[in-house]
């Protein structure tokens, strides 16, 4: 049986007591979700996740088009839709419902989208595998002797004259 220091101070359990705390934690007694989410939801947030429809190519937060036709009413709109009590998600929504997929500033991560997320991750590992595998192969294919050589390692039978030559021409030389 582990004994109570090792078992608490295992990383694992730390990470289930943390995420229990978060997810079981009390929402704040006198305050709902909404409110508080609207309390905390501001106009740049919301305008940084949609994209301006001018033609600029820029979010609503970040178009500098000081007289811009579509940035301009929406931050308004999103102002009276904040006083309203409207969240984030709920005033996106609402322009993704009005202009399409188009006018957000980031793709969803449900239905095609999610193969647009995942893909750059794929194709990353994919393309480490592959590299993995050719490597290995070139690491395991050693260089070929020719054919009907013996490996260097082993000793080859000479004809005993040729040796005794060799031997006469090297004491000749010294």
């Amino acid at each position: 049986m582990r004994s109570p220091v090792a078992f608490a101070s295992s990383p694992r359990l730390a990470l289930i007591v943390v995420a229990l705390l978060v997810f079981l934690s009390p929402e704040p007694g006198n305050v709902s979700r909404e409110i508080f989410a609207a309390e905390t939801t501001t106009t740049a947030e919301v305008a940084e996740g949609l994209t301006c429809q001018c033609g600029c190519g820029l979010t609503v937060a970040n178009c500098n088009m000081p007289t811009c036709s579509f940035s301009v009413p929406i931050r308004a709109e999103i102002d009276a839709m904040i006083r309203k009590g409207m969240s984030r998600a709920q005033i996106i929504a609402f322009y993704r419902h009005k202009y399409g997929e188009k006018i957000l500033s980031a793709p969803t991560a449900e239905g095609f989208n999610l193969l647009a997320w995942t893909m750059p991750f794929i194709a990353l590992v994919l393309g480490g595998g592959l590299i993995a595998l050719v490597v290995g192969r070139w690491r395991s294919n050693s260089p070929s002797a020719p054919s009907g050589s013996k490996p260097a390692g082993e000793p080859s039978s000479f004809d005993p004259e040729l040796r005794r030559r060799l031997e006469s021409e090297l004491k000749e030389r010294r």
